[in-house]
């Protein structure tokens, strides 16, 4: 009886979990409209959004202490707990970026001319697919769509440090440029941050499902050869 307890209880959280993500993609993605279309109405709407993430993040804590009180789950009940956890404390830090970006692109909204940088949208895009990719890969248990999340992270890094580079360059040839730059750079900053936590539930969809942690080896989960 105990365990068709835990097993519903179990349902109901991970049921708020789902509703989290759908929650934290909806921010992205307007935070990713207010930059791209100038849209500065969506900012208030991003931050009680944000109201809302933040009070689900609890009860979905809450809950979770609960019921491992009441079952004092082993194994890989203890695991699954224990991943839900990790990963409601990670949509609540993207559903945070998710406000410092729609921010950002209001304080830019003052530069309608402010050349952002080509590689800037391509970034979002790809960690806007890392954090779909991470909740597929919770749902189906897929450990390869969880290894692919991982993969990409290397490549939002990689776009971080290209736009870095080219507000550098801009900011050096026109003083006037340096408050709209250090925005955009922000906004870079926060966007490869949501690629790090959406990195993060991937690396605890892999511990759910095969026990291990795999975090800091992804050489060893992707069988590269060491770095000598």
């Amino acid at each position: 009886f105990m365990s068709k307890l835990f097993e519903m209880e179990m349902q109901n959280i991970e049921r708020k979990l789902m509703s989290l993500f759908g929650l934290v993609e909806k921010m992205i993605d307007d935070a990713v409209r207010s930059l791209s279309e100038h849209r500065v109405d969506l900012v208030s709407q991003i931050i009680q959004s944000d109201e809302r993430v933040n009070q689900t993040e609890v009860t979905i804590e809450e809950e979770c202490l609960k019921v491992l009180a009441l079952h004092q789950p082993v194994a890989v009940n203890l695991r699954r707990i224990a991943t839900v956890l990790k990963i409601n404390i990670d949509l609540e830090r993207i559903a945070d970026l998710a406000c410092n970006i729609a921010e950002r692109a209001e304080s830019l909204n003052q530069f309608p001319y402010f050349p952002i940088p080509d590689q800037l949208p391509t970034m979002v895009k790809l960690a806007t697919e890392m954090v779909r990719k991470a909740l597929d890969s919770f749902v189906e248990l897929d450990t390869k769509k969880a290894a692919d999340v991982i993969r990409g992270d290397a490549r939002v890094d990689e776009l971080n440090r290209d736009v870095i580079e080219e507000l550098r360059n801009l900011m050096m040839t026109d003083s006037q440029l340096i408050e709209p730059g250090m925005h955009c750079f922000s906004v870079s900053r926060h966007v490869e941050r949501i690629g790090d936590h959406a990195e993060n539930i991937a690396e605890d969809v892999i511990y759910l499902v095969d026990g291990a942690i795999v975090r800091h080896r992804h050489g060893q989960l992707f069988n590269e050869p060491k770095r000598l």
